[in-house]
């Protein structure tokens, strides 16, 4: 696998400078602790909305940095949580007198730098509230986690809680909120290849020319089952039931409906994937009032794709529609 690397020891660094030099009026690079924060820091007036993870997920979650969503993001070396100390400091470069909040998706190591950078911050009086995301529905556990993971779920709580924050809305009304989108939020991924992290340098996993994993996570690890491949209706078909069936999501719902690639896939082809899921949601009775269809939360550049469903609310719609100032941009 060839890649455009100079040292895979430095790869996270320069790519994070060169998104605060791609967005100089919005981002700050703060290379002390490996972070992203908006170019206003701090801003008084509102509760302060941060996630880590590790690196690799781009778009996510650094990329989800602006006004109306994060105001900070923390990530660690590829595929690897953010040290304590960085979320600790992080924590402290953005709060705000109404708090701090912290999402993280659900693997081992981020929880556990978390939980640590949490109790640092509070010791100096800043108060923090966790939301924990956990959408997957492919695993209960993994090598990484104990209970489900986060996945690609992540942008509806980033973006719902991040409106919500611009609105004035409490710690503890942005804790409520998060984890009632958590609530209603299902993802499940699939995978045609695996990916190569620049330190390894070899694939985590491969697969043969007629194999599909179906489950995977989003740190490259293999998922619940590898099968044959077949036709890109039957896909959808197989991970529409697992998603839809969890909740359940039923007749009825309004729902908003994500097509996540996973950083290989040609969008062409996630168009494609979109067209025939859109109308299964629909022949399933339930009413899709938000799309999404791109690339939110990526494995470097793993072919595949998740897809989500979120059931939503006349308050949830609202916030998922509200404008947002970052780096995800066409023009």
């Amino acid at each position: 696998m060839k890649k455009f690397v100079n040292d895979p020891n430095n790869f996270v660094p320069e790519m994070l400078k060169g998104i605060a030099l791609a967005n100089p009026k919005t981002l700050k690079y703060v290379p002390e602790y490996n972070l992203i924060m908006r170019a206003d820091i701090p801003i008084q007036d509102k509760v302060s909305i941060m996630q880590g993870s590790g690196s690799g997920h781009e778009p996510a979650h650094v990329m989800a940095v602006g006004k109306g969503m994060l105001d900070a993001a923390c990530p660690g070396n590829v595929f690897a949580a953010p040290p304590a100390d960085y979320v600790y400091q992080t924590t402290k470069l953005v709060a705000s007198k109404k708090g701090v909040l912290h999402l993280l998706n659900n693997y081992t190591g981020d929880t556990m730098s978390f939980e640590t950078g949490r109790e640092m911050a509070e010791a100096d009086g800043i108060e923090v509230r966790t939301v924990v995301i956990n959408d997957d529905v492919a695993v209960k556990d993994s090598t990484w986690t104990v209970g489900r993971r986060g996945v690609a779920g992540n942008f509806f709580v980033i973006k719902a809680v991040g409106a919500a924050a611009e609105r004035g809305r409490s710690l503890e009304e942005l804790e409520a909120l998060g984890n009632r989108v958590v609530a209603v939020t299902r993802t499940m991924g699939m995978a045609l290849t695996g990916c190569t992290p620049p330190a390894k340098g070899t694939p985590i996993f491969t697969l043969a020319e007629d194999e599909i994993e179906m489950g995977i996570g989003i740190h490259g690890e293999p998922g619940r089952k590898r099968v044959k491949m077949a036709p890109a209706n039957a896909i959808v078909d197989e991970m529409l039931e697992a998603v839809a069936s969890d909740l359940p999501y039923k007749a009825g719902d309004e729902v908003a409906l994500m097509i996540n690639g996973m950083g290989g896939t040609p969008i062409s082809e996630l168009y494609l994937l979109y067209g025939y899921a859109h109308e299964q949601v629909e022949k399933r009775g339930m009413k899709i009032k938000r799309n999404y269809v791109g690339e939110y939360c990526t494995s470097l550049e793993m072919a595949g794709y998740s897809l989500t469903l979120v059931k939503l609310d006349p308050e949830l719609e609202d916030l998922l529609a509200a404008p947002a100032e970052i780096a995800i941009r066409v023009f």
